[in-house]
């Protein structure tokens, strides 16, 4: 399946795993890569120290390309720019901050860079930083989204109208039949997360793969824009959040709210009353938890049936 993502990552699906907090260790990420797919160790969670432990475990568990994905609003980011220029690392996918802080400097050292985008504006500023592709996200996804709310449907033409460089598109995409749509609409990749949470190999804790796996349509909402846009299940925490915006809340008022480890009790350690539960809205369609190599491979079976249908309308 040879195209400009494909040549790019030197990968055999147009297919990328998202590298989402407590979600993306080196066991998701080097089974996808081993699949065909590119995976990606997400190192918002992770110490520097943890990180090199992941890529180091990532390396011998394939031989196949992999990234890291690097939120650059979290701390210890120049510590753990500096392990991934020393590990090796290939390709890196940066998000939450400007592409042009480290883009430069990257690429000096051989590394393929992506930035993650949330609107045509940013898609544009990381075009010009010098990055290698860009990830247009939808609001349909889990992660950090944007403030517009612009859905993946109309995110991608958009961006693909104004940018040159190679086009991932993310939000809302689980199966073959989203893939060939956002690559319809476009996108030369689609990147997916919500999908492998519910992986065998998904470092999520089993109680949170679980709920993923029981979520229903509307059991996720959009919230705390005033920090970072994100896409909770409801539980006990987002009813706090919920009844606080009641009260016209400050930032302070939610960062309290918020605490510390918030993601990291309901993602990484099981809690699904107190933690923060991120995942798209495309929950509603997983069903189950397998191997992630299987859902690669389902995955691309259901791209190449989906193919064979459209041809015969």
């Amino acid at each position: 399946m040879p195209n400009r993502i494909t040549e790019l990552f030197k990968i055999q699906y147009p297919l990328i795993q998202a590298g989402m907090i407590w979600n993306s260790g080196w066991r998701l990420a080097s089974a996808v890569s081993n699949a065909g797919g590119l995976g990606i160790i997400g190192a918002g969670s992770m110490y520097p120290e943890v990180l090199k432990e992941h890529i180091i475990k990532c390396k011998a568990a394939t031989d196949k390309p992999f990234g890291v994905n690097v939120p650059m609003l979290y701390p210890n980011i120049e510590e753990i720019i500096q392990i991934i220029i020393n590990e090796g690392v290939k390709i890196v996918f940066t998000s939450a901050g400007n592409p042009k802080t480290y883009t430069a400097r990257l690429k000096e050292n051989g590394i393929t860079v992506v930035h993650v985008v949330s609107s045509v504006k940013f898609a544009l500023k990381a075009q010009e930083a010098g990055v290698d592709a860009v990830v247009a996200e939808g609001f349909e996804a889990g992660g950090h989204n944007g403030r517009d709310e612009t859905t993946t449907l109309t995110l991608i033409p958009m961006v693909k109208e104004k940018i040159k460089i190679p086009l991932i598109a993310a939000g809302g995409i689980a199966t073959g039949k989203g893939m060939l749509a956002a690559m319809v609409l476009g996108a030369d990749a689609v990147q997916v997360g919500s999908r492998f949470v519910a992986s065998e190999e998904s470092s999520a804790h089993l109680n949170f793969k679980e709920m993923v796996v029981a979520a229903k349509e509307g059991d996720t909402v959009l919230t705390l824009k005033e920090l970072a846009p994100v896409r909770l299940l409801k539980n006990n925490f987002f009813n706090q959040v919920t009844e606080l915006y009641t009260k016209s809340p400050s930032k302070e008022d939610l960062i309290k709210l918020l605490g510390r480890a918030r993601a990291k009790r309901g993602m990484f350690e099981g809690d699904l009353e107190d933690g923060e539960l991120e995942i798209g809205q495309i929950a509603g369609l997983i069903h189950n938890i397998k191997p992630a190599a299987l859902i690669v491979k389902e995955i691309i079976e259901d791209f190449e049936n989906a193919k064979r249908f459209v041809n015969k309308l």
